[in-house]
């Protein structure tokens, strides 16, 4: 099964770091947080991705054209242009990089996505968001129900410190908590070809009219998740994301190195 990873928009909540760069490109820990999600896909087995690409795509096709030099020791032949590599291991993925249109929304992206892979059930997720999902459980509660579409379901984050009062005093504080009630999209989404019809062209949000037909035809499974999920949409969340990677308290680092 082939991952979708939408990778277009143009991160205008995070202006201060994606004026040069997609907001997919941000970087947690050294390393892009597009390729954090590819690696928690990867963990479970699934390594073929399809990036639907926007603004600035070209940054991200760079570095997926040119990863293995990057992440490997170089000898270079000066004289004929010959590079050796040494010491080094890389992924093994196939990373399909899909020119989906400055302008297209994600529906639209999704849609390019689905007429690149044919006729067959796909994973599709969001460029900038990270979780501890075990994939694969999420397949199956997918085929399970027999629905057209799987939603992952998660609880959002909280903002502020939550503080349990007994009386005039704390008897419980908690930094940034999840929140114990509502459900949000959480993107991780599970999709068979039927879904794709639901969209119309270029303009349609997949959020919008067909996840809400879907839903209404009772065609949309939810899968909830009640682990760690993550958004990129402020520098806040940046920061609070590096600073979890740099305490090794990172939840979606479920791979080993």
């Amino acid at each position: 099964m082939k991952v979708v990873i939408l990778a277009g928009g143009l991160g205008t909540r995070l202006s201060e770091k994606t004026t040069e760069i997609p907001k997919p490109m941000v970087e947690i820990g050294g390393r892009p947080i597009l390729w954090h999600i590819m690696k928690s896909y990867a963990a479970y087995g699934f390594n073929e991705f399809i990036i639907a690409l926007g603004y600035r795509g070209e940054v991200i096709k760079d570095y997926f054209v040119n990863y293995c030099n990057r992440t490997n020791s170089l000898s270079v032949r000066l004289a004929s242009g010959e590079v050796t590599r040494h010491n080094g291991e890389t992924e093994d993925w196939t990373v399909h990089l899909l020119d989906t249109g400055l302008n297209t929304q994600t529906g639209g992206r999704v849609k390019h996505a689905a007429g690149f892979i044919g006729k067959e059930p796909f994973l599709l997720t969001y460029g900038d968001g990270v979780a501890n999902i075990d994939i694969k459980r999420l397949v199956e509660f997918h085929r399970r129900r027999g629905k057209l579409a799987t939603v992952t379901a998660v609880r959002p984050p909280a903002r502020f410190g939550g503080i349990t009062l007994n009386g005039d005093l704390a008897s419980h504080f908690e930094e940034k908590p999840q929140i114990g009630e509502g459900w949000i999209n959480g993107g991780f989404f599970v999709l068979e070809p039927g879904a794709v019809d639901y969209i119309e062209g270029d303009a349609t949000h997949w959020e919008h009219e067909p996840m809400r037909q879907l839903a209404a035809g009772g065609e949309l499974a939810v899968y909830k998740h009640e682990g760690f999920w993550q958004c990129m949409d402020t520098l806040r969340d940046v920061q609070l994301l590096e600073n979890l990677w740099q305490n090794g308290k990172a939840p979606w680092k479920i791979w080993q190195e």
